[in-house]
């Protein structure tokens, strides 16, 4: 049995360290809360992930009163004025995410400055999820230096504070998958349904938010599930909730195809977003890539943004990036450990979450790989290579990283390990380059 297997109940002699935690825990979901609202109240609406066109979504959901709009009428807001423009909106997302923030937020047509509104919602989000993950480490009753090892990692998601401050329906998604793994995890070190209920709360959360939310949070759910019906511990009473949440979290993307033929359709935006950009690139005439080149394109473009910049990178932007290639390499190791624990029968909560993130991570970005395949074979585009899109499921690398440190003995390397998990992400946060 792995050493990180936690025990069912917490005895009196680690409450101090789960105490200490905690601490640490309120103390980076704290500093991110304030960073991404001095980023929410300072931003610039044009710059950086999309901002204006999901506002655009929230503001003709606000503006029609139609919960479920017509996604070839929506209509791009100018970021000037917030008043609407004929530009179509490029969206092709479900609507619950903007529904919630058209309900929750202030009106933005017309007001720019209601926009800080919706921002601070969306740390909200932000902070949930950062929450839920942080929980993980604190039910694990990890140490103070293997705690910090799991947690600075996700404290320094380059992404993380500046989406959080903005209004992008991968906060949403963020939140979901992690509430569905914190969920996951504890229903297998308890067996409890509460956990269950949780688990597919966060699974509709991030399904409700994009399709990459269900796929990633979902199939990371789905894998446990076979996990937990594999050793006889799945009972028949969660069948009626998870199929009810099953059919309520496919169920956006069902309208869709039914309204548009495709769960992401080509609206007319999306067409002219793909066609133009491409055009203003050079893109649209270049020679088209092979599938293993632009396989191996899309690989080296997704590392590079990991750090997201506006300028030219320069000799140590490159270097660094050697920081989050050590931890992917320590992360593949460690998923590799947790498979052969798992083929072993002396799987952790930690192997089990480990793997189902890792199968349901794989599966999405070959399938994301190919879907961008074909828009570049159609148009030449070549921007779908976002790191943000897989925040659902991204504590799996740290986690995965804990399972390599688990099974090294040496206590040196343990210790060097651990320094690299802890003081890596935080000089590549800082040396690796500005933020979009």
């Amino acid at each position: 049995m792995s050493s990180l297997s936690p025990p069912h109940t917490l005895p009196q002699a680690q409450r101090p360290l789960a105490a200490t935690n905690a601490r640490g825990s309120i103390f980076i979901v704290a500093l991110l809360i304030v960073a991404a609202t001095l980023s929410a109240l300072r931003k610039d609406v044009t710059q950086g992930f999309d901002e204006v066109a999901h506002a655009s979504y929230v503001a003709h959901i606000q503006h029609t009163g139609a919960l479920w709009p017509t996604l070839t009428d929506m209509r791009m807001l100018d970021p000037a004025d917030f008043t609407f423009t004929t530009a179509p909106n490029y969206l092709n997302h479900p609507s619950p995410y903007y529904a919630l923030l058209a309900l929750l937020g202030p009106t933005l047509e017309g007001h720019p400055h209601a926009i800080v509104v919706h921002r601070l919602i969306n740390i909200a989000f932000a902070a949930l999820g950062l929450a839920a993950l942080l929980m993980i480490g604190i039910y694990a009753r990890l140490s103070p230096p293997i705690f910090y090892a799991y947690a600075v990692p996700l404290a320094c998601i380059p992404v993380l504070m500046p989406l959080a401050g903005a209004v992008n329906n991968d906060n949403a998604a963020f939140a979901g998958g992690a509430l569905a793994m914190l969920g996951a995890w504890q229903l297998i070190a308890t067996g409890r349904t509460r956990w269950l209920v949780l688990a597919l709360a966060g699974v509709l959360v991030a399904s409700w938010a994009k399709l990459t939310g269900l796929m990633l949070a979902g199939g990371l759910f789905a894998g446990v599930l076979l996990w937990l019906a594999w050793r006889g511990r799945f009972r028949a009473q969660w069948i009626a909730p998870l199929a009810l949440v099953a059919v309520l979290a496919a169920a956006p993307y069902v309208a869709l195809v039914v309204q548009y033929g495709s769960p992401t359709p080509n609206t007319p935006g999306q067409l002219a977003l793909l066609r133009d950009g491409a055009q203003l690139a050079g893109w649209d005439g270049a020679a088209r890539m092979t599938p293993l080149g632009y396989a191996a394109y899309f690989i080296g473009c997704f590392v590079l943004e990991w750090m997201p910049v506006l300028a030219t990178r320069n000799a140590l932007n490159y270097g660094m990036l050697a920081v989050p290639i050590i931890a992917a390499l320590c992360a593949i190791a460690g998923i590799a450990l947790s498979i052969r624990r798992i083929a072993r029968h002396s799987e952790a909560a930690l192997d089990v979450i480990v793997v189902a993130g890792a199968l349901a991570f794989a599966a999405t970005f070959i399938i994301h790989i190919a879907f961008s395949y074909q828009r570049h074979l159609s148009f030449g585009w070549m921007m779908d290579a976002y790191p943000r899109y897989y925040l659902p499921v991204i504590a799996v690398v740290p986690l995965a990283g804990l399972s390599l440190l688990d099974a090294v003995v040496h206590p040196r390397t343990r210790h060097v390990l651990i320094a690299f998990y802890i003081v890596g992400p935080i000089a590549f946060r800082l040396l690796a380059g500005p933020l979009q």
